[in-house]
């Protein structure tokens, strides 16, 4: 867990419930560190290039928060510098509450998965929905190739802290390229068996005596 993490997530009231089940020792030293926001590096890069979705929770007027999933290819989510992560906004359900939410409130708290591997990210950020004559070339540069829903606008988010989280409690999943990429040695070597199987019983059929004729 960073520095800046811990300053972000623990709130006095949070500090309160960590000092009632003793921890807030072993937390207080983790907050110790400066007060400016993280940059994200290889492995957080790296990570977050390979997922093909992840979930973004914002804040609307009323207090309620908004959790919402998005998807793409893998890396459809950019890392454009260390500090700040974009990805392009298509059209949806046309309900846009993420966007509604963000003209009120900036604050943005983003997970990324990884099933198989029992792993998450998660990464608070300050986000901001860019139209596309602001987004200049970067609609096109970040857009993945093969989706054809109508592009609206660009999402960026300004990283302000991230943590790794342990995977207690992550159940594995496959999707079905995955389980397709794990299985295909498993197909070619039943192919190869089914093949031997049926060269040895043509073998067996060309190799046995005539059967001798029938007594009368």
């Amino acid at each position: 867990m960073t520095s800046r993490y811990a300053q972000v997530a623990f709130t006095r009231n949070v500090r309160r419930h960590q000092e009632a089940h003793r921890s807030r020792r072993a937390y207080a030293r983790m907050e110790q560190g400066p007060a400016e926001a993280d940059l994200l590096g290889p492995d957080e890069a790296g990570f977050i290039a390979e997922r093909d979705s992840f979930y973004m929770a914002s804040i609307g007027e009323t207090g309620w928060p908004y959790v919402q999933h998005r998807g793409g290819p893998p890396g459809f989510v950019h890392l454009l510098d260390p500090g700040t992560l974009a990805f392009v906004d298509y059209r949806g359900n046309r309900q846009y509450i993420t966007v509604g939410n963000l003209d009120h409130e900036d604050r943005v708290s983003l997970l990324f998965m990884d099933y198989p591997r029992q792993a998450r990210l998660k990464v608070y950020g300050r986000a901001r929905a860019v139209d596309p004559p602001e987004a200049g070339d970067l609609l096109e540069r970040l857009s993945p190739a093969g989706v054809r829903s109508p592009v609206e606008r660009l999402i960026l988010v300004a990283v302000e802290a991230y943590d790794w989280n342990c995977p207690q409690h992550i159940t594995p999943r496959y999707t079905a390229e995955e389980v397709e990429h794990a299985v295909e040695p498993l197909r070619r070597r039943l192919e190869h068996l089914e093949r031997e199987n049926a060269a040895l019983r043509a073998g067996a059929s060309a190799s046995a005596p005539p059967p001798h004729p029938a007594k009368r």
